[in-house]
C-alpha cells in the first residue's frame, strides 16, 4: 500500500506568540493531512499571544495544545525532518538560523507583527483577524501547490513567490 508523503512545514518568528501560531494552526487544517505544521522562535515569548489564543479559538481550532517553542527543539537531531522552514517575520529573516536537518527549502514570508500593535482591545482583535487572514491566504497558496511533482529548485522558487505576493 502507497502512503502519501506528509510535507513538514516549520514557520518561524522571534517570539513564536502570534504569527508563526496562526500559520501552523492554519497549515494544520487546510493541509488536509497532506501538510504538518510547526512553529518556533528564535526567542520565543514564554506564552502564545491571549489574542492569537481567542482568534484561533473562536474561529474553531483547537488552542489547548498550543505554546511558544524555541527553534532549537527543531534543531536537534530528534526532531521531525522538515521540507519547508518559512520565516514569518522579518527579525527572525534576519537572524542566523540553525542548520536544519535534511537541508529544507527555505523561504521568508513577510506579515507585520499584531502583537506589536498598541491600541484599544477591539482595534488589537481587528489587527489579529487581518493578520489570520493574510496568513490564510498564503497557507492557501502554499497548499494548493503540486508539492509532489515540484522538483527543489521549482518548490523553492514558487515558495518564495507566495512570499512576493502582497499580503
Amino acid at each position: 500500500m502507497m502512503v502519501d508523503k506528509v510535507y513538514n512545514v516549520l514557520f518561524l518568528c522571534s517570539g513564536n506568540s502570534a504569527r508563526s501560531i496562526m500559520a501552523e494552526v492554519l497549515l494544520n487544517s487546510l493541509g488536509r493531512g497532506r501538510f504538518k505544521g510547526y512553529s518556533a522562535g528564535s526567542h520565543p515569548a514564554g506564552q502564545v499571544n491571549p489574542f492569537t489564543i481567542e482568534l484561533l479559538g473562536n474561529s474553531g481550532y483547537r488552542v489547548d495544545d498550543l505554546r511558544s517553542k524555541s527553534w532549537d527543539e527543531f534543531a536537534a537531531t530528534s526532531a521531525p525532518k522538515m521540507d519547508l522552514v518559512i520565516t514569518v517575520c522579518d527579525k527572525a529573516a534576519g537572524e542566523v538560523c540553525p542548520v536544519w536537518p535534511g537541508q529544507p527549502v527555505s523561504a521568508h514570508w513577510s506579515f507585520q507583527d499584531p502583537a506589536a500593535f498598541q491600541g484599544p482591545d477591539d482595534e488589537k482583535r481587528r489587527v489579529f483577524q487581518k493578520s489570520s487572514h493574510q496568513i490564510g491566504n498564503r497557507v492557501r497558496l502554499l497548499v494548493s501547490l503540486p508539492i509532489e511533482k515540484l522538483d527543489r529548485f521549482s518548490l523553492k522558487q514558487k515558495v518564495k513567490e507566495i512570499g512576493e505576493i502582497p499580503p
